[in-house]
């Protein structure tokens, strides 16, 4: 026997998004597991009901109009460990928080994933948008994932990471709706030590050279006091992360159209391409931190630019709108187009 999901009686999905912003779903879900998972959406299927998968709600913008569906919760929880010489991995269920995934292989000296400190959301999402910070991303580390497929209704064991298209912060699973994360496996060094230290920001703030490896607790302090600089560990009481995280992906050009401003961070991203900071162009191009948005409801954040914050009071049509100038500036004046990160629910820029 296992226990069915349950619905629960608040249907806002603001109280489930970071950004505290949007209507409500029609019918509001939680799935303490995978197999309920499977059971909730193989459900709202049949019904002909769309279906939103909701984790932690920190890289969703829904609309104020909601979500004329079924909002599936994400609540499964529980890690395991399999070792293998110095080699463990970790599996988790889709529910569980990230950071709290992110601190416990931390506490138990399993190296990988501390660079990915801080970032709100659950594990199953990590696969989707193929997270990535400082220097790290979820396709480095990934062995597979188990995946409901709503197509043939069944439950598909250890898809490899090979087979899920992961890139630049995306995948195959973003964005298609037929195939749903239950659980995920990490492949974590034993030895005691991080994965090699590749961003210069955080390399300085630890004090060693690029490709040093370091102890794990060092890093995720490290990365945890750089993100709460910038706004981006949660705090109820602190609009500055009221947001979705970065709004606007790094863009990636051919080095021929890339424009060449003084001082903008680039980066190589293959043959012939260049990736570009985002936050950058956003300067640039004249936007300050804290720049504000319809009526001073949202706005840059006080501390990083590539942050759209809902300061109270605010609308999801506000945070687009102001989402609209600061792209429309970007493009206006170098003639690059931003696209959005987060996952846009029944609305668009």
């Amino acid at each position: 026997m296992h226990a069915a999901a349950t619905t629960t009686t608040d249907s806002r999905l603001s109280a489930h998004t970071t950004l505290r912003l949007g209507g409500p779903a029609t019918r509001v879900v939680r799935a303490e597991g995978a197999r309920e998972v499977a059971d909730a959406v193989g459900s709202a299927d049949a019904a002909g009901e769309p279906v939103l998968l909701v984790g932690g709600g920190s890289n969703l913008v829904v609309a104020d109009e909601g979500f004329d569906g079924t909002a599936v919760l994400l609540a499964g929880r529980g890690m395991a460990h399999e070792r293998d010489g110095d080699t463990v991995v970790v599996t988790v269920e889709a529910g569980e928080d990230w950071d709290d995934v992110v601190a416990a292989t931390v506490a138990d000296g399993l190296g990988g994933l501390e660079c990915l400190s801080g970032i709100p959301g659950r594990t199953g999402a990590t696969p989707v948008q193929n997270v990535g910070a400082y220097g790290v991303e979820v396709a480095d580390l990934l062995v597979d994932v188990d995946l409901y497929d709503r197509r043939s209704r069944t439950v598909r064991e250890h898809v490899p990471a090979s087979e899920l298209g992961l890139a630049y912060r995306t995948s195959v699973l973003k964005g298609n709706d037929d195939a749903i994360v239950l659980r995920v496996r990490f492949a974590l060094s034993a030895d005691g030590r991080s994965a090699p230290i590749r961003y210069a920001e955080l390399a300085r703030t630890l004090g060693v050279a690029p490709e040093s490896r370091v102890d794990p607790a060092a890093a995720r302090e490290a990365v945890l006091g750089l993100r709460r600089g910038k706004g981006m560990v949660l705090d109820a009481a602190d609009h500055d992360t009221w947001s979705a995280g970065s709004f606007f992906t790094n863009p990636i050009l051919p080095v021929g159209e890339a424009p060449v401003i003084d001082g903008l961070a680039a980066w190589p991203a293959g043959e012939g391409l260049v990736k570009l900071s985002a936050a950058g162009l956003i300067q640039n191009a004249g936007f300050t931190r804290g720049h504000a948005g319809p009526g001073g409801r949202v706005s840059l954040s006080t501390r990083h630019v590539l942050a759209l914050t809902h300061r109270g009071g605010g609308t999801t049509a506000d945070l687009l709108a102001l989402a609209r100038e600061v792209r429309d500036g970007v493009t206006d004046r170098f003639g690059v187009v931003l696209r959005p990160e987060p996952v846009l629910v029944h609305c668009a820029l």
